[in-house]
């Protein structure tokens, strides 16, 4: 039974770290083939080990995904790989510029074994500039976009997204949706070609709508003084009286009224919302209201309402808040709590989660089933 959009894509894999997983997750969330080359365990670099120790169960990026094993410095793995290569469509790597050259698996020798194979590179970086052969994390490619600078409190240090902005966001969601538009483009032309996709380049064009609003006059570069970077005391978060924090998102003059009305206080000598001089004591002001009751009190306060307040919820709490149930963002595999494939479709809806496979298959078993399908 085929399951998802994607349902028939072929995609051939190089195992690699962060993004390249992702992306290769998401896409078989979606129904891809997606198959990852894994080296022999003898042939696993010291980083990549760190990650293979991990139980399987546990690599959620790696659900849907088949494993086969191919030694990239012997001939017969590269021979191995090339087979797959010719009936694929899409081939995803994330070396460093020039390593896939090096083993025989450039774009120039893959297209001549498959004319219409998309080839995507996911890099830092990028394929080219003075930084391409540089290494580097999240952390770096956030802070070279400039994205990093507009993370922080007023008159704080820029504080990093985890790794969710860089790896994830710029990186494998941008690579996915890159290799998706080359594989439509492919197909109808019947022509290959290379998606470079840098983390650098993806994290700078998420942040395309704060470069207008920068260039109309409305967004500052001084971090922490903005709408959205915790500079508006009516969109951040606040401490409760248990502790726990509530996000206050309330921008539009309706929502900001009905946010005032439920902190059944006298609000009418407070300063104006957009009298901008006034924040910090506007802010003093929001912060002693919301102080006085529990997050769970608040949270009971507000709900149904357009205030645009939540609890700020922990993982474990999302997993069993009635609307994400409702929705079924989460799913519990075998212990293992489980994000849901997105987004989602009417007609051809996406893979359930699932544990990952555990182990490895031959490339020859994938070759036929490739070959028959």
């Amino acid at each position: 039974m085929t399951v998802g959009p994607l349902a028939g894509v072929r995609v051939l894999a190089l195992h690699g770290m962060g993004p390249t997983p992702f992306a290769c997750m998401l896409l078989a969330d979606l129904g891809a083939d997606v198959v990852r080359v894994v080296r022999p365990p003898n042939r696993q670099g010291r980083a990549l080990a760190q990650t293979d120790a991990m139980a399987p169960e546990y690599d959620l990026a790696n659900r849907g995904v088949t494993s086969v094993e191919a030694d990239l410095k012997d001939p017969d793995g590269i021979t191995a790989v090339l087979r797959l290569v010719a009936v694929a469509e899409v081939f995803v790597e994330g070396y460093r510029p020039g390593v896939a050259e090096r083993l025989g698996l450039g774009p120039a020798e893959l297209h001549t074994v498959n004319s219409t194979l998309v080839y995507a590179r996911l890099t830092g970086y990028g394929q080219s500039g003075p930084r391409s052969q540089q290494a580097g994390h999240d952390i770096n490619y956030v802070a070279q976009s400039g994205v990093l600078h507009a993370m922080a409190r007023s008159g704080e240090a820029p504080r990093p997204p985890i790794n969710l902005l860089g790896d994830y966001a710029g990186g494998g969601l941008i690579a996915a949706f890159g290799i998706v538009s080359a594989v439509l483009a492919a197909r109808a032309s019947g022509c290959g070609q290379v998606v470079d996709a840098a983390m650098l380049d993806g994290v700078a064009v998420l942040g395309a709508k704060i470069q207008g609003l920068r260039a109309a006059g409305r967004y500052s570069d001084e971090p922490g003084t903005n709408d959205l970077d915790s500079g508006a005391p009516f969109y951040d978060t606040y401490r409760c009286a248990d502790g726990r924090h509530l996000a206050v998102g309330a921008l539009e003059p309706d929502f900001y009224a009905e946010f005032l009305k439920g902190l059944e206080v006298d609000t009418s000598g407070w300063p104006d919302q957009d009298d901008r001089p006034r924040w910090p004591e506007l802010r003093e002001l929001i912060a002693g209201a919301l102080a006085t009751r529990t997050r769970d009190r608040w949270a009971a306060v507000y709900a149904g309402t357009d205030a645009c307040v939540t609890p700020v919820l922990t993982f474990d709490e999302a997993a069993v808040d009635p609307h994400n149930i409702a929705r079924g963002v989460y799913r519990e595999v075998d212990g293992v709590l489980h994000p849901c494939p997105a987004p989602r479709f009417s007609a051809t809806p996406a893979r359930e989660p699932a544990h990952p496979p555990s182990g490895t298959v031959s490339s020859d078993s994938v070759l036929a089933r490739w070959v028959d399908s």
